[in-house]
């Protein structure tokens, strides 16, 4: 019998797959495997979403006037250039979707954001994945990838899954060298998290320039994942195309009152960027002393830090221990790395713990190594 089939690039798809919480035997673990703000939540944004919850009758405003003007308060932009969706991730979405194809081809770099390749296959475009320079964006590998295909440039920065950052120069250098009608989308998902003093030059080249992109999301520093926030910022003829094909009712009523205070409570995430900064300084440094048994922290912008296992204690190893021990971190052998460990920064207890344990697996391992 005859039945629908699926065109065969949606076959080709490796399902995205999300940060676990709970251990194998079905324990739940503390979760520092999808980067998520361990401070929580602003208590101005929930008590804005509880306020919110007396209009769930109501579709939500289709056009998110509220959201938009305020970004562009925040942000200094154009509220017309503005678009909104569910997560960043439908932002990325919508890049693919408005400007690729069958026959176009998307770049994106080595060890890049899982969703980059799920949005090109999902409009039968041919992924291409560019070499990194020891896990970071190389730009002149990107720039060799380009084609005549070439219609859209995935770059994160900071880039996830590795945490590291393209300077200003560098991302200059990126966009000066693609042709006017490719799409340059820089995801800025952990640009919040960034040293105060460094700017990677994106926005202001969304602002002036007709082929950028830049997205964000209020799921990380904001923490509000759960509400699914996300929004970009570009030329007015590349946000009319992304609206052609965007949902009409992306974002929620509650969770657009959550994001428009959560995004006015500068206390709340300064708190969260000082946090993350001492921790993941701290972190950094016990990694380094854990050098000479093989581990090594890539450098980081992010609120996480990826964690390589050079020597007898391996990233599996190391991700069960944890796991035995109730924590959850990411092990991403499915996008390459199965040497290293995503681990996010967690609260003061949760990263004394995981130093704790990976010290006594170090040791545990060596044990083993020397005896056998």
């Amino acid at each position: 019998m005859n039945a629908p089939v699926a065109k065969p690039w949606v076959l080709d798809i490796a399902p995205y797959i999300p940060g676990r919480s709970t251990t194998d035997d079905g324990r739940k673990a503390v979760k520092l495997s999808s980067n998520e703000n361990p401070l929580g939540t602003s208590p101005a944004a929930r008590a804005a979403f509880e306020r919110a919850a007396t209009s769930l009758e109501r579709y939500p405003d289709a056009a998110a006037h509220e959201l938009r003007d305020a970004l562009a308060t925040h942000h200094d932009l154009d509220p017309a250039r503005i678009i909104y969706g569910n997560g960043s991730d439908e932002v990325l979405h919508l890049a693919a979707g408005a400007f690729a194809g069958p026959g176009d081809e998307v770049i994106y770099v080595n060890y890049g954001f899982s969703v980059y390749p799920i949005a090109a296959r999902r409009v039968g475009a041919t992924p291409v994945v560019a070499p990194d320079n020891d896990y970071a964006t190389d730009i002149g590998a990107i720039l060799a990838c380009v084609t005549e295909r070439t219609r859209v440039v995935f770059i994160a920065n900071p880039n996830n899954p590795t945490g590291t950052f393209a300077t200003r120069e560098e991302i200059a250098r990126l966009h000066a060298g693609l042709r006017a009608d490719i799409l340059l989308v820089i995801d800025h998902a952990y640009a919040e998290y960034i040293d105060e003093a460094v700017d990677d030059g994106a926005m202001e080249l969304a602002r002036n320039a007709p082929n950028v992109l830049v997205t964000r999301t209020f799921s990380k520093l904001y923490g509000l994942a759960a509400e699914r926030i996300g929004w970009g910022y570009a030329s007015a003829a590349i946000i009319e195309a992304m609206h052609r094909i965007r949902l009409p009712f992306g974002i929620t009523i509650a969770g657009t009152a959550a994001a428009i205070a959560a995004l006015n409570d500068r206390d709340f995430a300064d708190r969260t960027r000082a946090h993350n900064a001492k921790w993941r300084d701290w972190f950094n440094a016990e990694i380094a002393r854990l050098g000479n048994a093989g581990l090594r922290a890539v450098p980081s912008q992010a609120n996480f830090v990826l964690v390589l296992f050079e020597g007898d204690l391996t990233a599996q190893a190391a991700y069960q221990g944890l796991m035995d021990a109730g924590y959850i971190v990411r092990w991403l052998p499915g996008q390459g790395l199965p040497h290293g460990l995503r681990i996010t920064i967690g609260t003061e207890a949760e990263t004394r713990a995981v130093i704790d344990i990976l010290n006594n697996l170090v040791a545990d391992a060596r044990n083993a190594a020397m005896s056998g």
